[in-house]
């Protein structure tokens, strides 16, 4: 029996990538982890130890021109991601890109053009879109369980940022894509276009409640914080659907995460109270009018085939085995660099509407 090959990659960036990407690739039959960077080539050094990995670099170029890297993994900072993901796709690598995608529209727009002139498979990181409950939360909704939709209300309020001493990082600076909007409302905005169409226009409110940390780089002297830890949107659906979203990683004891679907035929709840786990918990309710909401059971079929005490390493697997088979196969795949452009169209575009103070309205999808 001929044994697979497997593809070889490289995992760029080493917070979520070593939680994550590292042992999701490594867990995945068909992938090996060969390479990791580091911008502190001691630090890339330790992390390739620890995993079994051959080599660490702190030069992206001297990783690139490893002759046997088939495919890149990129999770640093997003302020990051546009120079990174370039050469790695001039270098002709396939390429997984984490989220938030870029700093702005034009910049992943160009990043997929690249891809596409390149005959490479990119792959974007949403991971919503491969776990179960949400997986049957799509069906549901494409039978038609809710009729003609009244209301989409979500709220994602955990405590993440919370605490006011946690430490100044590029997580507090706007221009570097920090600030709840990219780190989650890039998935809302994904998961609202996967499970419910294009948006018509929005108009959105971002706030900062915690407006200086401590600077670990100066002696702990207080730096100013100028990303939002709060975001309110209102959005008109292309079909005039209203949705109403409120993101916050500074409310303790936030409800978690939640879908609300309102319809004249019936009603859907997903939701999930976890505040330390943004995949382990989800629960899907439905009901008619005329009963209460009942939660449903995942059909064995969506379930998957392993859970992990991180709940992000499953969905992450899944998201791999997509881009495997795009490689594999030299065909596209959902959710690629165009999902990731609109994406970051609606953040940029929410961006615009809290400087504007007004509605901003949403360019029809070119995807």
């Amino acid at each position: 029996m001929n044994q697979i090959k497997p593809i070889k990659v490289a995992v760029v960036g080493t917070g979520f990538g070593e939680k994550i990407h590292i042992p999701g690739f490594q867990e995945h039959p068909e992938t090996e982890v060969v390479a990791v960077y580091h911008r502190e080539l001691s630090k890339a050094k330790a992390i390739a130890s620890r995993h079994n990995i051959p080599y660490a670099f702190a030069n992206l170029d001297d990783l690139l021109s490893l002759e046997s890297l088939d495919a890149v993994s990129i999770a640093t900072p997003p302020f990051l991601h546009y120079s990174m993901a370039k050469k790695v796709l001039l270098a002709k690598k396939h390429l997984l890109l984490e989220k938030p995608m870029t700093i702005t529209t034009s910049e992943i727009e160009e990043l997929h053009a690249l891809a596409q002139q390149n005959g490479l498979i990119a792959i974007a990181d949403f991971e919503f879109r491969f776990i179960p409950p949400w997986q049957l939360l799509a069906e549901y909704l494409q039978q038609g369980y809710v009729g003609k939709k009244y209301l989409i209300k979500i709220d994602w309020l955990v405590a993440s940022r919370a605490n006011p001493e946690r430490p100044w990082n590029w997580y507090s600076c706007a221009d570097l894509g920090g600030g709840v909007l990219g780190a989650i409302g890039s998935h809302c905005f994904d998961y609202i276009n996967w499970l419910f169409g294009p948006v018509k226009r929005l108009c959105a409110f971002l706030n900062c409640a915690i407006p200086s940390r401590p600077d670990p780089l100066s002696n702990n002297a207080f730096k100013a914080v100028d990303s939002d830890d709060t975001t309110l949107i209102m959005l008109e659906l292309a079909d005039g659907t209203p949705c109403q979203i409120s993101l916050s990683s500074v409310a303790n004891q936030g409800r978690g995460h939640w879908v609300e679907i309102y319809g004249d035929r019936g009603t859907l709840v997903l939701g999930s109270i976890n505040l330390k786990d943004y995949v382990h918990g989800f629960h899907l309710f439905a009901a008619t009018p005329d009963k209460p909401l009942t939660e449903v059971e995942i059909p064995k079929r969506l379930a998957f085939p392993q859970v992990y005490s991180d709940g992000r390493l499953a969905p992450f697997i899944r998201v791999i085995d997509t881009w495997v088979q795009g490689i594999k196969s030299g065909q596209p795949v959902t959710p690629s660099l165009s999902e990731g452009i609109y994406s970051q169209l609606l953040v940029n575009l929410t961006q615009q509407s809290h400087r504007q103070k007004s509605w901003v309205n949403v360019p029809l999808k070119s995807l």
